[in-house]
């Protein structure tokens, strides 16, 4: 059994799978393709990936990839937590340019759906955080895009902390949504 909860855009979702927990430890099923078909999410994975983070404020994002290999990703934290924010870049959506933002962490399990036509980035909450996420398409360097993080028409309620905030190079130089190429 799993708990599927719709955030501010109705596309992307948070997904809870449950936990059976005894003095060991727990068990928890955190995918299951049946168990999300009963919730009318049929997706195919074809990749999983996976970061590590040695210390809280990495920002990595706002990344998508353009069709044909646009990527729909199914994110979790595997220890440690972070900000995850999801962008709407379909030009015809009725909420293109707003964001939608969930914190997941280990200890709850919870998981984020973000969609294809959604730019996702993350900023890491804690030290030495692991995320992993599948995702529904190959990377493919030609498609690959991303935005800025402080695109001010995003205005991103990006969380300030203590550590100074660290980009890669890529990220840093990023275009604003207004210039980018996004979902038509």
């Amino acid at each position: 059994m799993m708990i599927v909860n719709e955030l501010a855009i109705s596309d992307v979702i948070e997904i809870i799978p449950d936990r059976f927990g005894d003095n060991r430890g727990y068990f928890s099923e955190v995918y299951n393709k049946e168990a999300l078909e009963r919730h009318n999410i049929s997706l195919d994975f074809v990749q999983d990936n996976q970061s590590y983070s040695a210390r809280k404020g990495v920002l990595r994002g706002l990344h998508y990839q353009l069709p044909p290999f646009a990527q729909d990703k199914l994110v979790r934290v595997l220890q440690g937590s972070i900000l995850d924010v999801a962008v709407d870049i379909r030009r015809n959506s009725d909420t293109f340019g707003k964001w939608v933002a969930l914190e997941i962490t280990a200890e709850k399990g919870n998981q984020i759906l973000v969609p294809k036509g959604f730019a996702h980035g993350f900023i890491t909450l804690k030290e030495h955080t692991i995320v992993a996420y599948k995702v529904s398409g190959y990377y493919s360097a030609e498609c690959d895009r991303n935005i800025r993080y402080d695109d001010p028409e995003l205005a991103i309620d990006w969380p300030h902390l203590d550590d100074e905030l660290q980009l890669s190079a890529k990220d840093s130089v990023a275009p604003y949504l207004k210039d980018a190429q996004v979902f038509e």
